[in-house]
């Protein structure tokens, strides 16, 4: 272990990137938790990297042009469109579907990609992601999207109804998956979640968010410190912390737990 190689211009700006991403899925992954889609984030980020893939593999643009970010989201929207209309229409085997839909569109890209000498690189790019060639100035875009995604959240959310929840989920996951990757997706939307699941909306957004932020920091800091890939660690972080909070729930049910109104 060498406290040394812990490089704050690295590390910043991937913990920024962090705390962008857990601002969205805190809220969303308690959304998600509620309607007992859990996995609709490995779905969505699943079809939205197929995008981007496929965009690249038919030479509509880069993996990082704008060609490729509209493809990405383009594939996501009809995801999440399809999904809105399978809840609707198969409620009882929603999440089999949901299931279905994230293997057709991994074994998708796996053979967009079978001809391509790099991509492995590229798979390896989609699951674990990049967070730590992040730069402060790349994650402007990010954080207005995002913002504005809270704002349709938070302000109209009794109104958007099942759709809108779909569509701006696919949206957002769309950014995120392309900053972090599909596992610490998951991982930032299921595993505060779980650990904040049975407090009340407001104790448990401030809970999961702050539990979030230190399992992506000491992720980073411990990835840097013993030479380990980032985005493994800090799933394992976002894992332990979930268990710890649970543990502290069950200890502590009076003070942490209350009932629903």
């Amino acid at each position: 272990m060498s406290l040394n190689a812990v490089d704050l211009s690295i590390i910043v700006p991937a913990l920024v990137a962090g705390i962008l991403v857990l601002t969205t899925h805190v809220p969303f992954g308690r959304e998600v938790l509620n309607r007992g889609i859990i996995f609709i984030d490995l779905a969505i980020a699943q079809v939205a990297g197929m995008g981007v893939i496929a965009a690249s593999t038919f030479h509509f643009g880069s993996g990082a042009g704008w060609s490729a970010q509209a493809a990405a989201v383009i594939a996501a929207l009809i995801g999440a469109l399809l999904l809105t209309w399978t809840e609707k229409r198969f409620p009882d085997i929603q999440e089999a579907l949901i299931g279905g839909l994230f293997a057709l569109a991994a074994t998708g890209s796996i053979l967009l990609l079978a001809n391509n000498p790099q991509g492995g690189e590229h798979l390896k790019d989609l699951l674990v992601g990049q967070i730590l060639w992040v730069s402060l100035s790349s994650l402007w875009p990010i954080a207005i999207l995002y913002a504005l995604v809270l704002l349709c959240w938070f302000g109209l959310r009794g109104r958007i109804g099942r759709i809108g929840f779909y569509v701006l989920f696919a949206v957002t996951v769309t950014a995120s998956v392309q900053l972090v990757g599909v596992y610490l997706v998951f991982a930032s939307l299921i595993m505060p979640a779980l650990g904040a699941k049975g407090l009340r909306e407001k104790p448990g957004l401030v809970l999961a968010f702050a539990a979030g932020v230190i399992a992506y920091a000491a992720g980073l800091v411990l990835s840097a410190a013993f030479d380990l890939p980032s985005g493994a660690l800090i799933v394992w972080c976002l894992a332990v912390l979930a268990i710890i909070m649970g543990v502290m729930r069950k200890l502590l049910p009076g003070r942490t737990v209350e009932a629903h109104a």
